[in-house]
């Protein structure tokens, strides 16, 4: 796929792995990031060349209508969207209580909100002459966390939902579909589970996913996520016991 050229919409893109995209993309893409607080945005656009800032809540459904309508104006059009807004708590199923609200503000961002934007720019979308998709999911998507459960349900489901996608989509138009599958990274959205500490950085997980881009690799194990695939994938216990361990 073409790298060049393209207008990006990317949410989340203020921090993390989507403001690392944001700067490896932008000096040969117009780029525009999507959150939900302004000033976040404008710092991170600060210094960064073809970089436009759109304040939105994307699991408020009248922010997603303003958003499309400013992004179609404004720019007229998108091909390529990236979902890679994400929420995560850390508990514990046996010991921690309120599961099911946090479960249902975890999929709201990491799995329902990315099918709303991409049925919303879907449109658009289809009219390009080279269009793409990247879903960002997790290593947890593959091995579930035990001190992530929830966010690891919303991932798994995630992954689901983009493989299907891939395969419709790929029999009826010309736009591809990605998912970005990182392991632990450095950023502050993993602090709480060491990630500062522990992770790999995510300019890495950026470039990964430039490089598939370009070589239309669909599903990007990025680090650990392909060890953890090669290696264990087919056995289930054996990847849930090393995972946790």
């Amino acid at each position: 796929m073409n790298i060049t050229d393209n207008t990006i919409l990317i949410t989340g893109g203020g921090s993390g792995i989507g403001l690392e995209i944001t700067k490896v993309l932008s000096p040969a893409n117009k780029i525009i990031i999507v959150g939900r607080n302004k000033e976040k945005l404008d710092a991170a656009a600060k210094g960064l060349e073809n970089v436009f800032t759109i304040q939105a809540d994307i699991t408020n459904e009248n922010d997603v209508n303003k958003l499309y309508e400013e992004v179609k104006t404004t720019f007229g059009e998108i091909n390529i969207l990236i979902n890679n807004a994400g929420n995560a708590y850390v508990y514990n199923l046996a010991t921690d209580g309120d599961i099911y609200s946090k479960a249902v503000a975890e999929f709201t961002t990491n799995y329902f909100a990315p099918l709303r934007l991409t049925d919303k720019f879907l449109p658009l979308l289809k009219e390009q002459n080279e269009a793409a998709i990247v879903n960002v999911s997790s290593i947890v998507g593959f091995v579930p966390g035990s001190h992530l459960p929830t966010y690891s349900d919303s991932k798994a489901a995630l992954h689901s939902h983009t493989r299907l996608l891939r395969y419709e989509l790929a029999k009826e138009t010309n736009i591809k579909v990605f998912e970005l599958m990182p392991p632990l990274v450095a950023t502050d959205f993993s602090a709480e589970i060491g990630g500062l500490e522990n992770g790999i950085p995510a300019s890495d997980v950026a470039n990964d996913l430039v490089k598939a881009l370009q070589e239309n690799i669909y599903e990007i194990r990025v680090g650990n996520t392909g060890l953890i695939y090669d290696n264990f994938f087919a056995a289930t216990e054996g990847a849930f016991a090393t995972f946790n361990n």
